[in-house]
């Protein structure tokens, strides 16, 4: 692996690193006291990112994408990490499973997600079944040639601006010496079809204005054209197109921990304590030290399982790996960051209190911190058996 990076990278990163600082930073403030990013706000992000040949970046050539490698995309969602989630959402990544549309589906749903023209959302979670998927309730049975979904998700992120959603039913039971063991099936469900409806979610502290949605099924009919994948393969496609968006929390959280650093280390040099300025005393200057080998390190595990998945290699352990270490690495760093500040870390004057809250909620979405640890040691201890 070549740790520098070529001049086509160095050009993504400043490149998305200048529309964060140019596009983003300006409305930070004013989403985290309303809540909402006003649609003209939106609008012109969205615009501005068309304008730059970014949108739908992580999608390939051939259906439209800029079509970068793993590791380019992984810098492009750094860079955006450093930004409210609320407004870099309409920088405009739609989810690769849309990848597994055929027929109809791609000119339906897939090709107006690359465009621009519509936009998805993810529907897994469920108010009982978290990081256990087959715990689903949400369930669809056949009825005729449709299928019927009854049931609820909630958490849904982006939902009250989606066109369409990518929902996660259970749609049947096995019977296992394990027990049973539901069957689960992706479908694409329209905003707006009859028994259907999206509803407001709950107020969260992390990532205002990035709401979450509830959704409800009240013998919501939809025809097998609606499947995405194969009946009762929702886990074939989730494991083929799913398991990478964990590499997009780790890059996020390293550069919002890039960004919550370079402000205490500014804010070291700056502060004047006792005569001198504070980064001199070690109980500052220390922390510093700690900070960046953690960030550095955080950066490195997250490019190298980015770097594996380009090589084909197997990097289902390295990435839970870069997504425990990176999301707890950003709790500590802006944790720091904010003491290094004293008293002005946690006024709304200064977006180091935004961050600390933000930073809360990387442990637990996209797999728990425990649910990664847990794929990491199944990892190693399976070969020997255990």
């Amino acid at each position: 692996m070549d740790f520098g990076l070529s001049e086509e990278q160095d050009l993504i990163v400043s490149t998305v690193r200048r529309f964060v600082e140019e596009e983003i930073y300006p409305h930070e403030a004013l989403v985290d006291r309303t809540g909402s990013v006003p649609k003209e706000v939106a609008d012109h992000i969205k615009s501005k990112t068309q304008e730059l040949g970014f949108y739908a970046c992580n999608f390939p050539e051939r259906v439209g994408g800029a079509g970068l490698s793993h590791v380019d995309f992984a810098l492009v969602e750094r860079e955006l990490g450093r930004g409210s989630m609320a407004l870099n959402h309409f920088f405009g990544r739609p989810q690769n499973i849309l990848m597994a549309c055929e027929g109809e589906q791609i000119e339906r749903f897939l090709m107006p997600a690359v465009k621009g023209e519509k936009m998805d959302a993810l529907a897994m979670t469920e108010p009982n079944a978290g990081s256990d998927v087959r715990g689903m309730q949400c369930t669809a049975v056949r009825d005729g040639g449709d299928w019927v979904v009854n049931g609820t998700k909630h958490f849904i992120s982006g939902a009250e601006h989606a066109d369409f959603f990518i929902v996660f039913v259970a749609t049947g039971v096995d019977d296992t010496p394990r027990g049973p063991k539901k069957r689960i099936t992706t479908f694409l469900v329209d905003r707006g079809t009859p028994g259907f409806e999206v509803a407001p979610g709950y107020d969260s502290v992390s990532h205002r204005g990035y709401l979450n949605q509830v959704l409800h099924f009240d013998n919501c009919r939809l025809p097998d054209a609606q499947v995405l994948g194969k009946v009762d393969g929702g886990f074939d496609v989730m494991n083929e197109w799913l398991y990478a968006t964990r590499i997009t929390v780790a890059t996020m959280c390293v550069g919002r921990a890039r960004r919550c650093f370079d402000l205490a280390l500014q804010y070291s040099a700056d502060r004047k304590q006792f005569g001198q300025a504070i980064g001199k005393f070690q109980g500052v200057s220390f922390q510093l030290a700690d900070m960046i080998t953690e960030i550095d390190a955080a950066d490195f595990l997250t490019l190298a399982s980015a770097w594996r998945l380009d090589k084909g290699l197997p990097a289902n352990r390295e990435i839970a790996s870069a997504k425990v270490y990176a999301s707890e690495m950003l709790a500590k760093v802006t944790d720091a960051a904010l003491q290094i500040h004293g008293g002005m870390g946690l006024m709304a004057d200064l977006p180091i209190e935004r961050m600390w809250r933000d930073a809360r909620v990387e442990r637990i979405w996209d797999g728990t911190s425990e649910i990664q640890r847990h794929i990491i040691s199944r990892d190693l201890l399976r070969p020997l058996g255990a």
